[in-house]
């Protein structure tokens, strides 16, 4: 998937006191690296490396053909929500061999985002069993690739999803678009921590 991202980026601004930490998660080329570079302010941490015909026989590319390079470790961007609070955004590796890393990237994790394609939905699995078994907060976000959408509650289905776990489209090249998502996992987590003892976060209105 093409990103049509602008290289232009906002400068940081002074060192916050509070670093919060989101986890873009899901299959090999769903587009977690293109929603890492879409929304972050500063030119994002990527450690992509070139695919090569070796891989064919270890990574399973029958459908993201065109696809010519992929994260090995993990992607890394940062949106600064206010004078005091920043979000730390990391792109997790989708291929089955990295996944051995996902434990510590989700170390200290406010939430996460599984990124969907409706294509290889079965390749989502993995990622909301990792993540309910950590206790961690997530929505899910169906990346549009172009082709025929699919009714939310078919996606529901075939995920098993809990009521409760929003689900959304997105388009991971558009800033907007990457930027709701991550709104609504922001909402989602102070709805889930409601009350007096919930951990602070910050307003999802400090992301526009």
């Amino acid at each position: 998937m093409d990103s049509a991202i602008s290289d232009v980026r906002t400068p940081l601004g002074a060192t916050a006191d509070n670093g919060l930490k989101i986890v873009v998660v899901g299959g090999f080329g769903v587009g977690k690296t293109t929603m890492v570079r879409s929304v972050s302010e500063i030119r994002p941490l990527n450690t992509e490396e070139t695919m090569t015909r070796a891989g064919e026989t270890v990574d399973d590319i029958s459908e993201i053909r065109g696809k010519t390079a992929t994260t090995v470790a993990f992607d890394f961007g940062r949106i600064t929500l206010d004078a005091r609070n920043v979000l730390y955004l990391f792109g997790a590796p989708g291929q089955e061999r990295f996944w051995f890393l996902w434990d510590r990237l989700f170390s200290g994790t406010l939430g996460a985002v599984v990124l969907v394609d409706t294509r290889r939905i079965d390749d989502s699995w993995y990622a909301i069993d990792r993540l309910e078994r950590h206790g961690t907060p997530f929505i899910v976000a169906c990346n549009d690739f172009g082709g025929a959408r699919h009714a939310h509650r078919d996606v529901r289905e075939a995920l098993d999803l809990d009521p409760q776990v929003p689900l959304l489209d997105c388009d991971a090249r558009s800033r907007e678009s990457s930027k709701q998502v991550l709104i609504t996992l922001v909402q989602h987590i102070k709805n889930r921590y409601a009350g007096p003892t919930a951990p602070a976060v910050a307003s999802p209105r400090e992301f526009v």
